[in-house]
């Protein structure tokens, strides 16, 4: 629910690849019209249907630089409720914090703080509750909006979900009434999924690391620090740092009750991690090396180098170059896990204020959708016929795809499911749900980017394309020759796109 058990792609790259677009670029004359394969607009329209975070987001825009054709892009972000929309909006505004504010280590630290542990240390507990009130201003203010982040679109937000970004917003303020104990909602959970097996949890643990998640892509994970997350909920780990305060962005379902806020607790993954969406794959082949089941770097540590990279490509639109004495060798280390001190915080004096304009990202547009425009999408409303090029859909919101949603893909668009490979649910659950995706596609007419049946892989994400062609059975060919040989390599070896199974429907969040 709060983050993918997918990695972050660059969607862009992805539409590229899928149509085979010439990356020229347009005649002056041509400025702002489309390019080849791109929408008659000059613009491509992505649609993000549960992403949990905002990875795709920052992947996206942290790679536009390397492209000579820039069409704008209009990025559609619908999630089931509002709590996950007040996360991604603090999580990209991490992502775009200037330069000023603090050092690029320290945001890579800080945004692992915020996305995947359940205590956070006390500096990344002031941030949140700092830029609260700023995001609290932004929602309630436009022309704060536009001073300070003119990329996002809140148009799209019904004024109930504008309601439960404001209660957001001001339950992650340290007030003494405004108890998040999240320690105790982990615990609860953990002893309703194991039931009997929880005085033998380590044992639990390590069976659905060894024997499913390091079979299916993550072989990156280290035993050391996913116990401790299913122990905890803390994820992300450096010996220099202590987590004692608790992460109240991971509050879902907020109503308010006079002076205080009614919640459900913690609603999210706690069989999976936070570990998919930046900390399976790098571009350096080094950090990925084991000795006999042994990693030399955690998914930690590929995780805070892969944010090093993003995040630097953000400020200064040129290649990172990753200074190898950064990344610490903790993979068969066994750190000493002092006990976790819950301190909840009520003083708000002094804290600094984040209220810098982001980062400018041109030609780039955010918009923060209701959730209630999954039912209008799936149901094939009119205004959003042929309007997307790209979708994204996470593995919870399968069941909302139907005939009439494929009505609003534009005639040349592609569309990239979510699987449950990074699931610890059954071998024969995951295939059914691949076989009944497949089976969906085709009946869409849709077809696939690479051969799936040629390749006997596994997959984090299905690609599946809708084409102009006229000649069904010649598109097909294609697809099964021409693609299989580019994309063979980075469907079966770096993609890992996951997200976690959430129990809660859209229409209750909503």
């Amino acid at each position: 629910m709060f983050w993918g058990i997918s990695p972050a792609v660059d969607l862009y790259e992805e539409y590229v690849k899928a149509f085979k677009i010439k990356d020229d670029p347009l005649p002056e004359e041509q400025e702002g019209a489309c390019g080849d394969g791109a929408s008659p607009s000059g613009s491509l329209n992505i649609l993000i249907c549960g992403g949990g975070d905002p990875r795709h987001i920052i992947k996206t825009l942290a790679k536009r630089y390397t492209y000579k054709t820039k069409p704008k892009l209009n990025i559609y972000v619908l999630d089931g409720c509002a709590e996950i929309a007040a996360r991604s909006m603090l999580l990209l505004g991490v992502a775009l914090e200037p330069p000023e504010s603090f050092s690029l280590v320290y945001k890579a630290h800080l945004f692992m703080d915020i996305y995947g542990n359940s205590l956070m240390r006390p500096s990344s507990h002031h941030y949140v509750a700092a830029k609260g009130r700023t995001l609290l201003k932004m929602v309630t203010d436009e022309a704060e909006l536009q001073r300070l982040a003119p990329m996002l679109s809140l148009e799209g937000l019904k004024y109930k979900e504008r309601d439960g970004l404001e209660m957001s917003f001001s339950f992650w303020q340290p007030q003494p009434l405004h108890k998040y104990n999240i320690a105790a909602y982990w615990e609860q959970r953990s002893r309703a999924l194991l039931g009997s097996r929880y005085d033998h949890r380590n044992g639990a643990f390590d069976w659905d690391l060894s024997m499913t998640l390091k079979s299916r892509e993550g072989q990156q994970i280290c035993s050391q620090e996913y116990r401790y997350w299913r122990e905890s909920g803390v994820a992300f780990v450096f010996p220099e740092y202590e987590q004692c305060k608790p992460n109240k962005t991971f509050a879902a379902g907020l109503v308010r009750n006079g002076r205080t806020y009614l919640h459900r607790g913690y609603v999210g993954d706690i069989q999976t991690g936070p570990f998919c969406g930046f900390g399976l794959r790098s571009s350096e082949e080094r950090m990925h090396n084991s000795v006999h089941g042994d990693n030399d770097y955690r998914a930690t540590d590929v995780t805070e180098r892969n944010l090093l990279e993003l995040f630097h490509e953000l400020q200064t639109q040129t290649v990172y170059e990753h200074d190898s004495t950064r990344s610490r060798r903790y993979g068969s280390v066994q750190l000493l896990m002092t006990p976790l001190l819950t301190h909840n915080e009520c003083d708000a004096e002094g804290q600094a204020s984040y209220d810098r304009p982001w980062i400018k990202v041109p030609d780039v547009t955010v918009h923060f959708v209701s959730p209630m425009e999954m039912v209008q999408l799936k149901q094939g409303a009119a205004r959003w016929t042929n309007t997307f090029d790209i979708v994204f859909v996470a593995f919870n919101y399968f069941s909302f795809l139907s005939k009439e949603f494929f009505q609003s893909l534009h005639p040349r668009a592609l569309l990239l499911l979510e699987t449950k490979l990074m699931t610890v649910e059954r071998k024969d659950n995951v295939q059914s749900y691949e076989t009944k995706a497949k089976e969906l596609m085709k009946q869409a007419g849709l077809k696939s980017v690479i051969n799936y049946q040629a390749i006997n892989g596994k997959h984090m994400l299905l690609k599946y394309k809708r084409t102009e062609a006229t000649d069904p059975d010649e598109e097909e060919d294609k697809d099964e020759g021409d693609d299989v040989e580019a994309e063979a390599e980075a469907e079966s070896g770096s993609n890992n796109e996951p997200e976690e199974v959430h129990e809660m429907q859209l229409t209750e969040l909503v």
